[in-house]
């Protein structure tokens, strides 16, 4: 067995086998080690564990009873069969062991807020997320994407998590698929055909309707977004944003929340829907208002943006986000596209600005700009805009 300290926990690792000759030992140095060092929780980790009878389950038993935030972890698929089969998964966490993937090398085909996707092989990509104390949100993507799917949105369901480095990844078979970014970058001549199907899936998304509580309200999160920008306003154009938003009503509309040309790939002729952790319902305007900030406002005072972003240039996105926006509302009239367009400009305007700022912006000549930026272009939208409804 050995001992390290991190965080306030103390870790204890196990080696070989657990069975009734050596579990009396195993106690004894369990004990020891807790009163040699003084501790928050205990951890025993179990990677190196090959096997544990009932005798060294009982150990774990009576060691629950003295440490009430006892934690098991990195056990391998034999022993945690075996927790698992006893109930012990369900009186303490238990972590499984994760295979580990090193993605040094791999192409980058997508990458957003909370991770960043690599192609692994012809066959597999393999998201990665940025926060290392992930695996609550690797679940609750897995979870979201699940959803989606039973409801009928043609997603990609991760089959494996696995560790990469420090950090967590979900791995999705995608066999031979492209994202449209690299679609439209190949063929840019086809890039009517790229807003059909880009548009369809969206309004087959958006015409989709979830259970309430399954996922989340983004009205909820759009408030807030509003609510942060007050301080950096004026009080009119801060109250304004607000109340428009407070004023949208919610829905069981599905929206997918971060809806751009790396996250659709096509597979096989099939039009799949990728990176489902946003997912959320509401209003449509704030799918169309995440649009716009993607497409439009990221690369707005810096080209070069666009172009890591989403690989294509940002004059590439902007007319695809025009075409889109058109094609989504219809047959209605210019005039309407624009209003539309700019109810959607305050929100993403607003976002792009809290997260400038949240990312040390007001401390940078680039963040300084970009804030410079949507505050000049709220002033002018909140002079026309009064209602985010369309």
């Amino acid at each position: 067995m050995q001992m390290t300290m991190e965080n306030g926990a103390l870790r204890l690792a196990l080696t070989g086998h657990i069975d009734s000759t050596n579990a009396p030992a195993l106690e004894r140095e369990i004990m020891a080690a807790r009163e040699a060092q003084a501790h928050e929780a205990l951890i025993l980790d179990m990677q190196d564990l090959t096997y544990i009878s009932s005798a060294g389950l009982r150990v774990i038993l009576r060691l629950r009873k003295l440490e009430p935030n006892l934690r098991l972890v990195e056990a391998s698929a034999e022993v945690y069969e075996v927790l698992d089969m006893t109930g012990f998964t369900e009186m303490m966490p238990v972590e499984k062991a994760y295979r580990r993937l090193c993605v040094d090398g791999c192409e980058i085909i997508g990458q957003g807020a909370n991770g960043v996707v690599y192609r692994f092989d012809q066959d597999t990509v393999v998201k990665v997320y940025r926060n290392p104390d992930c695996l609550a949100d690797v679940r609750r993507e897995r979870e979201l994407a699940r959803k989606a799917f039973v409801l009928g949105i043609p997603t990609a369901i991760p089959y494996d998590v696995v560790r990469v480095g420090e950090s967590y990844g979900s791995v999705f078979e995608l066999l031979n698929s492209r994202s449209f970014s690299k679609l439209i970058a190949a063929a840019p001549q086809r890039m009517d055909e790229y807003v059909t199907l880009y548009v369809e899936l969206l309004q087959k998304v958006h015409g989709t309707h979830v259970k309430p509580g399954d996922m989340p309200q983004m009205k909820d999160v759009a408030l807030r977004w509003a609510d942060d920008m007050r301080a950096y306003l004026p009080k009119a154009q801060g109250d304004k944003i607000y109340d428009m938003v407070m004023a949208v009503p919610q829905t069981d509309t599905m929206l997918h929340g971060d809806y751009h040309t790396n996250n659709i790939v096509m597979q096989n002729d099939e039009v799949l829907l990728l990176d489902m952790d946003t997912l959320c319902v509401g209003h449509p305007i704030f799918e169309l208002a995440s649009m716009y900030m993607g497409f439009v406002a990221f690369g707005e005072t810096d080209p070069a943006i666009t172009l890591a972003f989403l690989k294509l240039p940002a004059e590439t996105t902007r007319v695809f986000f025009g075409k889109a926006l058109r094609r989504y509302l219809g047959g209605r009239s210019e005039e309407e596209v624009r209003q539309v367009e700019q109810k959607a400009m305050v929100i993403a305007y607003t976002r792009l600005m809290r997260r400038t700022i949240r990312r040390n912006g007001l401390n940078t000549p680039e963040g300084q700009k970009v804030i410079a930026h949507c505050k000049r272009r709220l002033t002018e939208l909140l002079a026309q805009v009064d209602s985010l409804c369309f």
